[in-house]
């Protein structure tokens, strides 16, 4: 008999559960709507964060979704006769706007239908924000790291994710379809977790369904990072993700790793008794990345150390032996980086592991090579008015060669390199070698093309093109991320004849928003949308790429650059 009453106890306490977390959903979904497109509310002359928090208090499993309307509007004003611009855009991505959640929901009153269509034809135009403000801009809310937020607060976090997914977020259409029952079942989970740690876990996966590279960096500020990605200990050699194995490339400890067997070479296959495509799986639900590229270039990164699947000091790995091919399950002490010695060690390592990679350049006498992110040293001692000389000299000694070649594999340190100085030197007048969309503020939520030129190419009088009839080389690999992403798309069209080469870049491209959430997080997300001039995408999928190059097991142990070699090749 107990157990019967328990059992009918626990399935009553889900049942509340579930309606609350209904309600909770109609209020975030309510509530972004009109944060967005309520006059008084979008135009700030209401506090659209106090309308949140006082309203969430009288929220209850008793509401249906008109009381939760009703309760949320209660004292807006309804009396909306100032109807909302006309749109003037002839291109218009508006596939992210949908309002089905209430228009088509049967459980919605005609009354409260009308209200919520009345705030939508009168809504705010946020071009009429004062000078300085953004419509992504929002309020900061400090807690003590290791304190749980208040319950009011982490509705309040996730409900800004939401609004951001729905309405500042160009490429939700892109997104898994089922993010709305995701969304629904982490709000589920926020209702149940007691500790920081398990709330940062919830917002991590939510920014990670945004499937977004520019997110990337949101995991960097969770206070529990250390313990959600199982990283309080690091590996006594270096790797890299290979397919289904992790490649050992260095050994860094070299007695731990004698210790356990381990050579360069060896294959690991799995990590606590999980395959790496498990363990992918796992850091993907965790880490916003565009493509599984930009992931497994992400988690291959030694000082990011995210891999592992278990935050023990000594972990168990499956490793096939380059000598004779064995698999072998072995104990693998890591190593304890509190240690000052040993972190010593690390960090001497890292940093010639940095500069060995930044020391990195293509020399021949028949080449002009251009690092993406070392361009700056060309005028960084240079009087401006001496700029354009100089940089014309450069480029014209370029031109002179048999090969350029841009190496993008990076971040730009200059972005005028690119986009005023080839543009300048190389270019025809016209360089319109992208779509650029951007947030429509007469109607936020959707997006439009810009077409004025100075998004795409500089105004330069009296402009003179020098033709250039050598090869053309763009390398390219997920490093290769959003400016870099886009001047190579500039050096595609100003040069029909390059060769884009290397691997996936990082399918991130676009101008970078970030909105403040409490708790002192900072979600950063691709604000505009980036398209080939023929509509293909570039979100998640990356610039076009010529030649994809794939590097072997051999290739990476030998430290080759096949990108290198293959411009080379050409020159023979």
């Amino acid at each position: 008999m107990k157990k019967i009453l328990l059992f009918i106890s626990v399935v009553l306490l889900n049942s509340v559960v579930f309606a609350q977390n209904k309600q909770y959903y109609d209020f975030i979904k309510t509530w972004n709507f009109i944060k967005y497109y309520h006059p008084d509310v979008a135009g700030g002359k209401v506090d659209v964060d106090s309308l949140f928090l006082n309203t969430f208090k009288n929220i209850s499993s008793k509401d249906d979704f008109n009381s939760v309307i009703r309760k949320l509007s209660q004292h807006l004003n309804k009396n909306l006769t100032t109807p909302a611009p006309k749109e003037t855009s002839k291109d218009v991505l508006a596939k992210n706007q949908n309002f089905d959640w209430f228009q088509k929901n049967g459980k919605v009153s005609s009354e409260n239908k009308s209200l919520l269509n009345t705030i939508y034809r009168n809504r705010y135009n946020f071009e009429l924000l004062d000078k300085g403000k953004s419509v992504s801009d929002e309020k900061e809310y400090s807690f003590p790291k290791t304190e749980n937020l208040p319950l009011e607060y982490r509705f309040l976090a996730l409900a800004k994710i939401q609004g951001v997914v729905d309405y500042l977020f160009p490429h939700k259409y892109l997104m898994d379809k089922d993010f709305n029952a995701f969304f629904k079942t982490m709000l589920e989970e926020n209702l149940k977790s007691n500790n920081r740690k398990d709330f940062e876990i919830i917002m991590a996966k939510l920014v990670a369904k945004m499937e977004d590279s520019h997110a990337l960096p949101f995991y960097r500020q969770l206070n529990n990072k250390k313990e959600i990605f199982n990283a309080s200990y690091f590996a006594p050699f270096d790797f890299q993700i290979v397919d289904d194995h992790l490649l050992v490339t260095k050994l860094i400890f070299s007695d731990a790793c004698a210790k356990a067997g381990i050579n360069i070479g060896d294959k690991i296959t799995s990590i606590g008794g999980k395959s790496i495509s498990q363990m992918l799986k796992e850091k993907g639900d965790l880490i916003s990345v565009s493509n599984k590229e930009k992931l497994k270039h992400t988690l291959s990164k030694y000082e990011n150390n995210l891999i592992w699947t278990d935050n023990l000091p000594t972990k168990t790995l499956k490793i096939q032996s380059l000598k004779d091919n064995k698999s072998s399950s072995k104990t693998v002490d890591f190593i304890d980086i509190t240690n000052k010695e040993k972190y010593a060690v690390l960090e001497n390592y890292l940093k010639e592991k940095i500069l060995k990679a930044q020391g990195k350049k293509l020399n021949h006498k028949d080449i002009a090579y251009f690092k993406i992110d070392d361009t700056y040293k060309f005028i960084n001692t240079t009087d401006n008015d001496k700029m354009d000389a100089k940089m014309d000299s450069i480029l014209a000694d370029a031109s002179m060669k048999k090969t350029i070649v841009f190496d993008m594999r990076d971040y730009p340190d200059w972005g005028g390199f690119v986009f005023h100085y080839v543009y300048k030197y190389f270019s025809p007048k016209e360089n319109y070698f992208s779509k650029y969309y951007a947030p429509n503020l007469k109607n936020i939520g959707t997006f439009f093309y810009r077409e004025d030129s100075m998004h795409y190419f500089p105004e330069i009088k009296d402009k003179k093109t020098h033709s250039y009839n050598g090869k053309v080389f763009i390398l390219v690999n997920p490093e290769t991320r959003s400016a870099s992403e886009w001047y190579s798309m500039s050096l595609q069209k100003i040069f029909p004849q390059s060769v884009t080469i290397g691997q996936q870049t990082s399918g991130g491209d676009g101008d970078l928003v970030k909105v403040k959430l409490p708790g002192n997080y900072l979600l950063e997300f691709t604000g505009n949308g980036i398209f080939y001039p023929d509509n293909s995408q570039t979100q998640q999928i990356g610039i076009r790429i010529n030649e994809l190059i794939k590097y072997s097991d051999k290739d990476i142990l030998e430290d080759k650059d096949l990108e290198f070699e293959r411009v080379l090749k050409s020159i023979r």
